[in-house]
């Protein structure tokens, strides 16, 4: 008698399954082993890191300039302030997590960095073409680690470069990113996106016509890069990994942010 543990195939359009013996196997050492694989640093991952202190300096640039855009309506005056929403828009470090935790593929990784290399410069044509100055309020009212937090989003970041909103492409990128890995995870992070883009509204730091036109970036750059790639070329084991890897990069911004708390706590003391 022949046992198979092999795969289980579903109905398509499903997740495949892997059977229990196999399934027992994807603890930690497989982690562990998926985590530490080396992947070569290319090009496009050297061009990407080496643009991102430009955005200072688009930034610094436009200040100075004669003509600036306010890209606002009339729903963006009726947004109030709440400092709360600061957490989620410093989640945006899960827009580097999420495809560094979750996609291992190298091609699919080549692919990835492509598309975030190009939402970068596009963004950074928009800024130049069209400067555009955020809401933010010159005050912020109320003490508290939220109130602390957003002050802190408010000294490190510049109040130009608006449109589009590349706060919001990255994380709409990320998640679909992981959707071409498992596709439970890239719902969820598709979620969490959208929240992102609320928290860019509800921080001041965006307008809504910011976040949808960052929103339709991120989608063209999937299309443009990420959609052809085949989602039977992610290994069985890599896919069954996805969900509790993608868990692991949204611990690892809830430790920042709880560092981040117990600092304020420190300094408040």
């Amino acid at each position: 008698m022949t046992i198979n543990n092999a795969v289980e195939h579903p109905p398509e359009g499903r997740e495949p399954r892997l059977s229990a013996p196999n399934a027992s196997r994807l603890g930690w050492n497989a982690v562990v082993d998926l985590m530490t694989r080396q992947q070569p640093v290319t090009l496009p991952m050297v061009a990407l890191f080496a643009i991102v202190p430009v955005y200072l300096y688009i930034g610094e640039l436009v200040q100075h300039g004669e003509v600036i855009h306010v890209p606002e309506l009339a729903l963006d005056r009726m947004v109030p302030l709440r400092p709360e929403w600061s957490v989620v828009y410093g989640s945006l470090f899960l827009a580097a997590l999420l495809p560094v935790f979750v996609v291992h593929q190298q091609e699919l990784v080549r692919r990835t960095t492509l598309a975030f290399l190009a939402v970068w410069l596009f963004s950074y044509v928009c800024f130049l073409a069209y400067p555009t100055i955020g809401p933010r309020p010159a005050t912020v009212a109320g003490e508290g680690f939220f109130v602390w937090a957003l002050h802190a989003i408010y000294s490190s970041d510049v109040r130009y470069n608006c449109f589009p909103s590349l706060h919001v492409a990255q994380c709409f990128l990320a998640a679909l990113a992981c959707h071409r890995v498992h596709r439970g995870v890239g719902a969820i992070a598709g979620a969490w996106a959208l929240l992102v883009g609320l928290s860019t509204l509800y921080t001041k730091q965006h307008y809504i016509l910011d976040v949808l036109a960052g929103m339709l970036l991120a989608y063209v750059a999937y299309v443009i890069f990420l959609r052809s790639y085949p989602r039977e070329n992610v290994p069985e084991r890599e896919r069954r990994l996805a969900p509790a890897l993608a868990l692991a990069a949204a611990a690892t911004y809830a430790l920042g942010v709880a560092g981040l708390w117990f600092v304020h706590a420190i300094s408040a003391a």
